[in-house]
């Protein structure tokens, strides 16, 4: 019970009023090491509830220990990779401390920069944000963070995969050596075990579940099926009422509006979600998928972990990822707080390599069934749709495909190029640099920005 973690009083009753007593593995760990201001090393997946698990005890802390926060400055600093995560976090930082007065300031791109300057100028005891915005505020001296007492850096695998380790350390430079660090992955590749090996001192070190494995509540299926004939097979999954809140993922933005235009012509309530869209458009989606008033959100992989929405009922994945790491994110979008779940992916001929490699990251083969033959799915004109060689539902050049796919081989020999933009955590405006990628968490390039790449957001 939370009641036998040690939290102080106002953050049991607010935990009452969520309707939480029990705390989940990761919290009833991770809670009484960071009360004591000790490091932690947390290796936890999404939906575990590690936000709660470093929250909670930071509240009580700072509850415990009441000061102004500094001008422009922070008791507490959360990085955290994309926009969405980071509106998550501040928003369970408010919930959780309801009852006790405080202060919490989001900074991230996408938006202007004014109102985050004038949430800062006074101080606050939480800040939450994306590393580029946040960089451009230090360089504007909106942001200091001299009196920083706690650093917490989460979801760190994915802040490698978009090329954000650079910028982190130029943060962390900022901070007093004197602090607790707080680090939280799902995973714990080469490059963050260096990282966290110059951030952490005599960490402890919790894990919520092993490395690299799927939600067992989530049950798994792959339909092999034609390229040409995936929009029409998609169409016909959702004749299923069971799929009733669905996040379809697709590699490409330009994929996930096409795949959303497809199914809004079928007459199935969808919007798009990925780093082209502004904040208003995103957090409007979101409100919209939150509230059921539509049925599908079309996301790329800046949602995979951005997204915390309970009762997600199936999970498709369009299009296989690149990165098989995605896969586990991916998914654990659905089964989440107790729920169980479905997957299902999509996989044509040129991903059955990307398959092979999800099967072998989690230590699992998927359940398959073989629709290439199948002429009820051949590609055909949703409802409203002009035909012709060049109607948008017949659409889709087998090709975008086959380049999509192709990257990812190339990607996983070496070879691959960038594909600029396409994780672009923290808003608009990304400016790539010079010189060889971020590498993955398997030692091959990553899909992202380029090396010394972050949301730049000046605009």
């Amino acid at each position: 019970m939370f009641s036998d973690l040690g939290l102080s009083a106002p953050i049991l009753q607010a935990l009452r009023g969520e309707g939480y007593e029990k705390p989940t593995p990761i919290q009833a760990k991770a809670i009484p090491i960071v009360l004591t201001g000790r490091d932690l090393l947390g290796i936890a997946q999404t939906g575990t509830g590690k936000t709660a698990a470093f929250a909670l005890p930071i509240i009580h802390r700072l509850a415990a220990d009441r000061r102004q926060p500094q001008r422009k400055g922070c008791r507490v600093l959360v990085l955290t990779p994309t926009r969405e995560l980071a509106t998550q976090i501040a928003e369970s930082f408010r919930t959780y401390g309801r009852h006790i007065s405080l202060s919490v300031a989001i900074v991230f791109g996408g938006v202007g920069h004014r109102p985050q300057t004038q949430a800062m100028a006074r101080g606050v005891d939480v800040l939450v944000a994306t590393p580029g915005r946040l960089l451009d505020h230090i360089a504007e001296r909106n942001i200091d963070l001299s009196g920083t007492e706690i650093l917490v850096l989460d979801e760190a695998d994915q802040m490698l995969d978009l090329g954000f380790l650079p910028p982190i350390r130029r943060i962390v430079a900022k901070i007093p050596m004197k602090r607790q660090n707080l680090f939280f992955s799902a995973t714990m590749p080469p490059e963050i075990g260096k990282l966290a090996d110059e951030l952490l001192r005599d960490p402890a070190k919790v894990a919520a579940a092993p490395t690299a494995t799927t939600v067992d509540s989530v049950t798994q299926r792959v339909i092999h099926v034609e390229t040409h004939n995936k929009r029409s097979l998609l169409v016909e999954l959702f004749a299923d009422p069971q799929m009733s809140r669905t996040l379809v993922f697709t590699r490409t933005k330009r994929g996930a509006d096409r795949v959303a235009r497809h199914l809004e012509l079928a007459g199935i309530r969808v919007a798009a979600i990925h780093g082209n869209k502004s904040q208003p458009q995103r957090e409007r989606a979101l409100g919209e998928f939150r509230a059921a008033r539509i049925r599908v959100l079309v996301a790329t992989d800046i949602a995979a972990r951005g997204i915390d929405i309970d009762q997600v009922s199936h999970v498709v994945n369009f299009e296989l990822p690149d990165v098989p790491e995605s896969y586990v994110h991916r998914i654990g979008r659905t089964a989440r707080a107790g729920a169980q779940g479905i997957a299902i992916s999509l996989c044509d001929a040129e991903e059955r390599g990307l398959l092979r490699d999800i099967e072998r990251l989690t230590r699992q083969s998927i359940p398959a069934e073989d629709r290439r033959q199948s002429a009820a799915y051949q590609e055909r004109p949703a409802q409203g749709e002009r035909g012709g060689r060049n109607a948008h539902a017949a659409a889709r050049h087998p090709a975008d495909d086959r380049q999509g796919a192709a990257r990812g081989r190339q990607q996983r020999s070496g070879r691959g190029g960038q594909r600029h933009g396409e994780h672009k955590g923290g808003g608009a405006g990304f400016r790539s640099g010079s010189g060889a990628g971020p590498r993955s968490r398997s030692g091959k390039p990553a899909r992202g920005p380029g090396r010394d790449i972050w949301e730049h957001t000046g605009t």
